[in-house]
């Protein structure tokens, strides 16, 4: 049995061995032999080697040249292995499928670019059908945050529309070779078909949220300033001294609905 090779701390690698941490993410999975999954980062093959034996085929997305060499030694029946060697935000998900709704992916993500990731997948939200992954607890507390607290945010407000979010169970860092610092979270993500509400320009509705948090102390009189009067934020029911955190996700969305495509550029030039 090859060895697994050691971790590389830039990568933000954190192997799983923990059998009982596996077998009960496996569990809530629930993976089926037809299922199209994708896995985030395959590590020393913990999830992997489970999964190529309940699955007819599997894709995985690693950029660490030496664990998918590993990789390809240690699995039985390679044949129904696909291994993209490449960086997990330039993989375009959607080629990975020809029908919507069905990739289900899976992953560890590395914590030092788990929101990037998120982000990106949100992008091929039409592609997926479910997202079991594993985050550092704080950022899995952020996207499941109610208005009004310290981990309500940008992450929490971009996600609402379009994702169902369940907690599934922590994961203690023992579990883990090397062991973080930080409990982790498994988190089950579930795209919507149509937004939670009216949407209707997804790129203002970012730069909005974008601006609002970058602010999040001020009032949206002030993180506003220049993008929406005091009056157009009263007209739809809004108080303007209200602050980002305490304002639900569709209130953001009616705030867009008011604004300018010019948002969108002054953001991109920011």
């Amino acid at each position: 049995m090859s060895l697994t090779p050691r971790s590389r701390k830039r990568l933000g690698q954190h192997f799983l061995h923990d059998h009982v941490v596996i077998d009960r993410l496996i569990s809530t999975i629930s993976p089926v032999p037809k299922d199209n999954i994708v896995e985030i980062g395959s590590g020393g093959g913990a999830l992997t080697l489970p999964l190529i034996k309940i699955v007819e085929k599997l894709h995985v997305i690693e950029l660490d040249e030496r664990m998918t060499t590993h990789l390809m030694e240690i699995v039985e029946d390679s044949k129904r292995l696909i291994v993209h060697q490449n960086d997990v935000l330039k993989v375009n998900f959607a080629s990975l499928t020809n029908n919507p709704h069905s990739l289900r992916v899976v992953g560890n993500l590395p914590y030092n670019i788990s929101t990037p990731i998120l982000f990106h997948l949100l992008n091929y939200r039409a592609a997926i059908k479910d997202m079991h992954v594993m985050l550092q607890k704080e950022v899995a507390t952020r996207i499941t945050a109610s208005p009004g607290g310290k981990d309500y945010g940008r992450l929490t407000v971009m996600l609402a529309p379009w994702i169902d979010a369940e907690t599934c169970f922590d994961v203690e860092p023992g579990a883990f070779t090397p062991a973080p610092k930080v409990t982790s979270t498994v988190l089950r993500l579930i795209p919507r078909d149509s937004p939670r509400f009216s949407l209707s320009n997804e790129a203002r509705f970012s730069a909005l949220v974008a601006r609002a948090f970058s602010m999040r102390r001020k009032m949206l009189t002030n993180s506003l300033r220049g993008w929406l009067t005091r009056e157009q934020i009263i007209s739809i029911g809004i108080d303007p001294t209200n602050r980002p955190e305490n304002l639900f996700p569709e209130d953001f969305g009616k705030l867009a609905a008011l604004g300018s495509d010019d948002w969108i550029k002054e953001s991109v030039e920011q």
